[in-house]
């Protein structure tokens, strides 16, 4: 059975590129809109659910990887900032502060129409950071396309004093030990 990663993010594909496994990717058209009183953590389920079918759509043999990812900083949730401006409102509002990333995931068996889907939370303390540190960051990283204005696998990880979480790849969008699992439960055996 084919395995397809439903996503454009090359984040998503660096960490699947870990396990070795032979894949497609197959990005998803879905609206990505947060539901009227919809938390946070029924956002990112939903939506990689919803992506994980959409692919599913143009696969009808195959495994399909879906997966979303919100960062929420005191009750907020933190998108992808787009620009610049947006980035340093957010970046000064997560600095001092714990920043909560909920990333969803969904393993579909497009050939039975099964699927597990789960939400693996990760968090970070980030350090106190002057408007000066948050200028060079932004200028060296330009990480605008990423939740919360960070990339933890680059020069991010200056911007925390702690992180908390099961799995660390989380935290860049693809919880890699619960795909795992999930994987394992479709015969799939990573090693």
């Amino acid at each position: 059975m084919q395995l397809v990663l439903g996503s454009s993010s090359p984040f998503r594909r660096e960490l699947l590129d870990r396990l070795g496994l032979d894949y497609i990717c197959d990005s998803p058209d879905i609206d990505e809109n947060r539901l009227e009183g919809e938390s946070a953590e029924e956002l990112v389920v939903r939506l990689a659910i919803a992506k994980a079918q959409a692919v599913a759509e143009r696969h009808p043999d195959a495994l399909i990887i879906g997966s979303d990812q919100v960062a929420v900083n005191n009750g907020e949730i933190l998108g992808k900032p787009g620009t610049h401006n947006k980035a340093v409102d957010q970046l000064t509002r997560a600095s001092g502060s714990v920043v909560t990333f909920h990333t969803g995931l969904c393993l579909y068996n497009s050939a039975s129409g099964e699927f597990q889907s789960d939400r693996v939370p990760f968090q970070v303390t980030f350090r106190q950071l002057s408007e000066q540190q948050i200028e060079n960051y932004l200028q060296r990283e330009q990480p605008y396309n990423c939740a919360g204005s960070f990339k933890s696998e680059g020069l991010g990880i200056a911007l925390f004093e702690r992180m908390e979480g099961n799995d660390p790849n989380a935290l860049i969008g693809l919880p890699l030990i619960r795909l795992i699992n999930m994987l394992d439960h479709f015969g799939v055996d990573v090693l």
